[in-house]
């Protein structure tokens, strides 16, 4: 399941974002590709080290894990560190494939889901678009600022070359409670119906049938 959310950044939230990117230490963001992804990436990355990129990783993925449908959708165990990447004036990212497994020791963990949160508007820009190779042939992505596409890490995916302005995106990776892909598009269908059927209604019989059946398939699927 491909996801887009719309709003997870407010407008003061995304200025304050911006504003400390563009007093922050970048470098090359092929230091944390993969052997081959290094091949095709030329980006580059805020310094994990910078002390503005940990209140800013903390701050943004609060706000985001916070989200109630990034919640329904992804269901997260564990998260990689929020990177905060940059292209600039022909800087793209060819197909690659995340890695499996990221992480060392206590933090590591398998790649289930990826997501890319925008945080320049699309109109200050030219090219950028994400790039996903689905089953039903490519789809691109150019999300407005605040706005967040999740999707498997499990996709071939590119960013195209940037030509005009700059696209700042804060990415990451999350291993979520739900390991199958299919079983977590059927919860998240099921938790948006019976969500849609409480505001209609509110709490009825109906309503209690379907939060029992959702708390038992998390029961039965649930890897923790």
């Amino acid at each position: 399941m491909i996801l887009c959310i719309g709003e997870v950044l407010g407008a003061e939230q995304l200025e304050r974002v911006r504003s400390a990117l563009d007093s922050g230490s970048f470098e090359d963001g092929r230091k944390t590709a993969g052997w081959h992804a290094r091949l095709v990436k030329n980006n580059e990355q805020m310094q994990v080290a910078d002390e503005t990129a940990q209140g800013l990783r903390a701050e943004v993925e609060k706000t985001l894990t916070g989200h109630p449908l990034f919640q329904m959708a992804v269901r997260p165990a564990k998260m990689t560190p929020i990177l905060f990447s940059r292209y600039r004036d022909g800087m793209t990212y060819g197909n690659h494939v995340d890695d499996p497994v990221m992480g060392r020791g206590p933090g590591r963990l398998r790649t289930d889901i990826s997501f890319t949160l925008f945080l320049d508007d699309p109109d200050s820009y030219d090219g950028g678009e994400l790039v996903t190779d689905t089953s039903a042939g490519e789809q691109s992505y150019k999300l407005p600022a605040g706005s967040v596409v999740i999707y498997p890490s499990s996709t071939l995916h590119r960013v195209e070359p940037v030509t005009r302005g700059q696209r700042r995106v804060a990415i990451g990776w999350v291993q979520s409670t739900i390991r199958d892909p299919a079983h977590r598009e059927v919860l998240f269908d099921l938790d948006t119906a019976r969500r849609q059927l409480f505001e209609r209604e509110g709490k009825t019989a109906e309503f209690d049938l379907l939060t029992k059946s959702l708390a038992n398939l998390q029961r039965f699927w649930t890897e923790i």
